[in-house]
């Protein structure tokens, strides 16, 4: 076994052949704190072997290097046991072809600290918070929404999420059972590429930012979202990020940075 692999797979789920959620366990040791929407960081060296169909490297990645990437955490913060990461296959990155060869019970590296500044923690509870993700993106929203969105009835919640095609949209029956289920929580699933689908899609088609200024989107969270009682987040590709910053904008919206208080809270995943 290669020194310093501090963790093992509890379970890996491959909701495509290029997504998988995947669940780690510290191994002899206890996870810290962290907050909904902050990254952990996984590893792998660079001798472990890489998926037989992703792209071959060039050069070699050294075999003693530790290859590590920061991935956002999609589990909830007050579950201590594990981890979970919900990840896309880059073909020709260095990390995921490596973790695409794990199985349960196979060892990798698990970084002990978490870092990120993309939380809720500074958002008033009384206004509302729509989470916009395209792809992977919608794991920081994934804790969040197990984490704390579902303790505070009062303020309305949407998730809006982009994707291809409907199995690409990862975590779709737990969010539809959410919707379902909570008066306060939309759920609002959208691909763009609806005439590969297989069964008819009968949900929202086309691409967040134009679907969101024809007021479509508004439509279906039951609301329309307003800078005095809405904040949004964004994450995920950097067109959908630049995009709806734009649409936003013409709404009044604020960017958050340092400097300025906002109600738009913005992670970019590339």
């Amino acid at each position: 076994m290669p020194p310093g692999l501090n963790a093992k797979v509890l379970q890996r789920v491959d909701v495509t052949p290029e997504l998988m959620i995947l669940q780690v366990v510290p191994d002899g040791w206890e996870l810290p704190e962290f907050s909904p929407g902050q990254f952990g960081v996984l590893g792998l060296p660079g001798s472990h072997p890489r998926h037989e169909l992703c792209d071959s490297e060039d050069p070699p990645a050294k075999p003693e290097k530790l290859i590590r990437r920061a991935y956002s955490v999609s589990s909830s913060s007050k579950e201590r046991q594990f981890l979970e990461f919900y990840i896309s296959l880059v073909r020709s990155g260095a990390l995921t072809p490596r973790l695409w060869t794990l199985k349960t019970g196979n060892r990798l590296w698990l970084g002990p600290k978490f870092s990120g500044m993309f939380t809720i923690d500074q958002i008033p509870e009384e206004l509302n918070i729509v989470l916009v993700a395209t792809g992977t993106g919608l794991a920081p929203y994934m804790s969040m929404v197990r984490t704390e969105l579902m303790l505070h009835r009062e303020r309305r919640i949407g998730v809006i999420h982009g994707a291809r095609h409907s199995w690409d949209l990862g975590y779709r029956s737990e969010l539809s059972m959410l919707h379902r289920l909570l008066p306060n929580f939309t759920y609002v699933p959208i691909i763009s590429m609806p005439d590969e689908e297989p069964v008819r899609w009968g949900g929202l088609t086309g691409f967040i930012n134009g679907l969101w200024e024809e007021g479509v989107i508004a439509e279906a969270l039951g609301f329309t979202p307003t800078p005095d009682e809405t904040h949004i987040l964004l994450c995920g590709n950097p067109l959908m990020i630049e995009g709806m910053i734009h649409v936003l904008g013409k709404d009044n919206f604020v960017e958050q940075t340092k400097a300025t208080p906002g109600q738009i809270h913005l992670e970019r995943y590339w």
